[in-house]
């Protein structure tokens, strides 16, 4: 169930998703409150479960992970034992930034970070070693238009 959200909280998450490392008192004065309210505001937000974590944004590429693959999985399984099976390899891979299951002829798809096509030729032959795909289809990402994680309020 979605949290009632008033334009004070709107404002204070607004800026906790472009920098969540400025100080309370930097919010406080962009939002036009005080620190002990905006503080206590991001409490109850978290304990409401509106702020899950707090974390940084890398740059992928600065850091040698040049390549960005959206694979394409249909699968002939659907039984729960597969499907637990196969949500495990991905929750080990750390080459998997988000995993998504679908409606229509993909059954997930997933987005993969990954230094180079043979990078991404290791992370494929040990996802097929560890379960079993009825087909994969990978897409090079020639390049990244937009992405953020900043959800609109």
């Amino acid at each position: 169930m979605a949290v009632r959200l008033d334009e004070m909280d709107r404002k204070i998450l607004t800026e906790l998703q472009e920098d969540a490392g400025q100080s309370l008192d930097e919010i406080a004065r962009k939002v036009g409150s005080s620190k002990t309210p905006v503080w206590n505001r991001i409490r109850k937000l978290k304990e409401q479960g509106v702020i899950t974590r707090q974390t940084v944004l890398l740059d992928a590429e600065a850091l040698g992970l040049e390549a960005c693959f959206f694979v394409l999985i249909r699968t002939s399984e659907h039984e729960a034992g597969w499907q637990r099976a196969f949500l495990e390899v991905l929750r080990k891979r750390p080459e998997v930034l988000e995993a998504h299951r679908l409606a229509g002829d993909i059954d997930y798809i997933l987005k993969v970070r990954v230094a180079n096509a043979r990078a991404y030729d290791a992370f494929y032959q040990a996802l097929i070693s560890e379960v079993r795909i009825y087909n994969v289809t990978a897409l090079l990402s020639m390049e990244e238009i937009k992405a953020t994680t900043i959800l609109p309020l």
